[in-house]
């Protein structure tokens, strides 16, 4: 409609039983417009929320799960999966699934655990968030971006 007086925008506005709603104060003259100013608020909230849940997601702990014989080709493709977690900001738990007699031998597990992160550290430089921790059935740890 262009550039109006107040005047005229308010009664504009009356006559079309609507409301006069400010945009933005940040320019001279203000930007205005003709609306439902219940509905303004509840699209605003509405893309509010939206904005809250997208920056929520950042930062949170994603998990690679690791198999006790898992091949060394099979490491690389998990860490190429870690590396684009932590790129985005989460955090990544690796777990180290035990089952049956694998459960013996811890040591070998370990083993696995260290040669995968040193396959990550290599593509990303990560820090240990939680050391390696035994769990119920399982070898885990927490690493995150350094």
């Amino acid at each position: 409609m262009g550039v109006l007086p107040l005047a005229e925008a308010l009664k504009m506005a009356q006559e079309r039983s609507l409301d006069l709603i400010q945009i933005t104060e940040k320019v001279e003259p203000p930007v205005c417009k003709l609306g439902d100013y219940g509905k303004y608020l509840y699209a605003e909230q509405k893309r509010e929320r939206k904005e809250k849940v997208g920056s929520a997601k950042t930062g949170d702990i994603k998990g690679i799960r690791l198999g006790f014989n898992i091949g060394a080709h099979d490491l690389e493709t998990r860490a190429k999966q870690a590396e684009d977690f932590l790129k985005d900001g989460s955090k990544i738990k690796v777990e180290l699934i035990l089952r049956g007699r694998e459960k013996g031998l811890r040591g070998f597990a370990e083993q696995k655990i260290q040669q995968y992160l040193e396959i990550l550290n290599a593509r990303i430089p990560i820090k240990v968030e939680r050391e390696l921790k035994k769990e119920m059935r399982a070898l885990t740890v927490i690493i995150s971006k350094k």
